[in-house]
């Protein structure tokens, strides 16, 4: 039993290694977060669930890297089975773009979203890097998984690390998974599976994960950013922000010109065929005003002068 006091970091140490993919830990998570999940559906291999959401705080993912060859005696290889989880980084992007203040750290050192200050603008589902953050579609807030924070203020472990059989999924102060997570990968070592290594147990990945992993490949086989592609939004930020600030002072140029414009007098419309006012109109003779050449005549033929 751990026991759990406020004010020390708690996190999951999940060991791929021995995960059999049974899903006890999915079960249990919508049990005790009462989260009616999505209509099933199977998907490629044995995966009905697809990814982590509003509805699925923990997936267990398959992934088939056996070649389709036959392979000879001893050179057998294993499916990758990994319950996934929210990672509560240290350096959560969640967190740094939240624009109330609903994502907040708890006493327990877990990345917490609080329903009733969420305002549903999924600024940090798109800022999460490993897609764990869904919105609700009766509430429109945000929700992943709390570390079952309310079972750690009873003084209970997580229902996922609890339902575990084969103990995949470990809960405990942060400091001792540590120290549990390289004796294990010390000990596979030992036996020739090399291959196995820590992702996320230090700060090389957003500043060290509460819940990291034991893998058995390189985390891009589990669709997990390296450390190279582990990065915050704002340091991605300033050419993005020079970009805006360009466009933003060019639209108030053009703004300024288009209302300079709309202010100046319209010229006079010209009649077409008329000339330019700078051209002189060519001589005529004054018009004879109407019945004076017939008067003309008339004189003429009695020979008035």
């Amino acid at each position: 039993m751990v026991e759990i006091t406020p004010g020390r970091a708690y996190g999951f140490f999940t060991d791929t290694s021995v995960c059999i993919g049974c899903k006890a830990c999915e079960v249990a998570c919508k049990q005790w977060n009462e989260l009616p999940g999505n209509e099933p559906s199977f998907l490629d291999g044995f995966d009905n669930t697809g990814k982590l959401d509003s509805q699925n705080w923990r997936h267990v993912s398959f992934i088939d890297n056996v070649p389709d060859e036959t392979m000879s005696s001893g050179q057998g290889k294993a499916w990758l089975m990994m319950s996934d989880v929210c990672k509560h980084c240290q350096h959560a992007s969640c967190m740094e773009v939240c624009p109330t203040g609903a994502i907040i750290r708890t006493e327990f050192d877990s990345v917490y979203i609080q329903p009733d200050v969420c305002n549903g603008c999924r600024d940090c589902i798109a800022a999460c890097p490993y897609d764990v953050i869904g919105a609700d579609e009766h509430t429109g807030v945000a929700q992943k998984c709390t570390l079952c924070y309310d079972r750690l203020q009873g003084g209970m472990e997580p229902a996922c690390a609890k339902a575990c059989p084969t103990q995949s999924i470990q809960f405990a102060p942060l400091e001792e998974l540590r120290l549990t997570a390289r004796k294990r990968v010390s000990d596979l070592h030992a036996q020739g599976v090399t291959q196995a290594r820590l992702y996320g147990e230090d700060e090389a990945v957003y500043g060290g994960l509460n819940a990291f992993f034991l893998l058995m490949d390189a985390p891009e086989a589990y669709q997990l950013p390296n450390q190279e592609n582990a990065v915050l939004p704002s340091r991605n930020n300033a050419g993005s922000y020079l970009t805006m600030l360009v466009t933003a002072v060019l639209g108030v140029l053009g703004g300024l010109i288009a209302l300079r414009r709309r202010r100046e007098p319209a010229a006079a419309a010209v009649p077409s065929g008329t000339p330019p006012p700078d051209t002189a109109p060519a001589a005529t003779a004054p018009e004879t005003p109407p019945g004076a050449a017939g008067e003309s005549r008339e004189r003429d033929e009695r020979g008035e002068d």
